[in-house]
């Protein structure tokens, strides 16, 4: 009888997902098309981190469940899940891009042209903080997926930026399994500890942790 992979197993695979599992769930997906097919080969090439096509599907199941129609991104990078959400809120939607690095930026809006999205994406440079803080309307959906340091302050900022009922959701929120430490020494695996203690305990927000691939918090504003 086989045994299940340990836990040292999987933070060598980068997921909190069993390999094995990570593996079946990709077998499930669709093909993506060129352009999709293109920047994940470049993201595995260049270790440029994205959601990957798993994540990005149940990012799409929450736009059609919800009826999503804006959606501000926090963490950017070349803009792969910024054209799944695009392509999820419609026509009509509305999908503000963030990122600090202006050739990201550049490389991004090419991908947006040749995905069709272009004009449903609003691109801004700098840092995603100071971008969410500027914002004045309330959105559908908030996703964080910057720094992990930073994640317990994005938590202060985002729940007036959240419309009542729409969805706070966070990536990498089991961070390879380190979140299991008792004593952590790496400051990014203790800031999202607390980030997830905080957001449970959140009278804003009602939370469930997805053990999808690295983790997805999906928040709902209360």
């Amino acid at each position: 009888m086989s045994t299940a992979p340990n836990i040292a197993t999987w933070r060598h695979h980068g997921f909190v997902t069993q390999p094995d599992v990570d593996s079946y769930l990709y077998t499930l997906l669709p093909a993506r098309d060129e352009v999709l097919a293109e920047m994940e080969a470049e993201a595995a090439k260049h270790k440029i981190p994205i959601v990957g096509p798993v994540v990005a599907t149940f990012f799409q199941q929450l736009v059609r469940l919800t009826g999503a129609k804006t959606v501000f991104e926090m963490g950017s990078a070349i803009g792969y899940s910024t054209i799944w959400w695009a392509r999820a809120v419609g026509e009509a939607g509305r999908v503000h891009y963030t990122d600090s690095d202006t050739k990201n930026a550049e490389k991004a809006r090419r991908y947006f042209q040749r995905a069709g999205v272009a004009d449903r994406i609003r691109v801004h440079i700098g840092d995603a903080i100071e971008l969410l803080s500027e914002q004045k309307q309330e959105f559908d959906i908030v996703f964080n997926d910057i720094d992990k340091e930073d994640y317990p302050r994005v938590l202060r900022l985002v729940p007036p930026r959240v419309k009542k009922g729409g969805l706070f959701v966070t990536d990498n929120v089991l961070w390879s399994g380190r979140v299991t430490e008792s004593k952590p020494t790496e400051a990014s695996t203790k800031a999202i500890q607390e980030f997830n203690r905080q957001l449970y305990a959140s009278k804003d927000f009602f939370t469930t942790i997805m053990p999808v691939r690295d983790g997805v918090a999906v928040a709902v504003r209360l």
